[in-house]
């Protein structure tokens, strides 16, 4: 259920943060990288799901852990987009 709850929210912070930005260059690069961060969500999704399905224990914590990375990577890149397509907005301030 924590992973569920995890996946809206970014999902929600996602859809917030492609928003507001001043230039299309920066639009695109916060798209791409909404778009690159919501394929690493759904091949967590994946992982997590095959997980649930597992008889094998030590398995199922494996595909866990994988999960929990893509989501984490997941996370990294959305970041990284936001903060590359807000220095594009900077540069075209100056």
């Amino acid at each position: 259920m924590k992973k569920i709850a995890f996946v809206f929210a970014a999902a929600g912070l996602m859809s917030l943060a492609a928003c507001g930005h001043s230039t299309n260059q920066a639009d695109a690069v916060a798209n791409a990288g909404d778009n690159a961060a919501s394929a690493l969500d759904n091949q967590g999704d994946m992982l997590s799901a095959a997980a649930d399905n597992s008889s094998n224990a030590m398995a199922a914590n494996e595909l866990d852990n994988a999960a929990d990375a893509a989501h984490n990577s997941a996370d990294a890149v959305k970041s990284d987009a936001s903060n590359k397509a807000d220095a594009i907005d900077n540069a075209a301030k100056k």
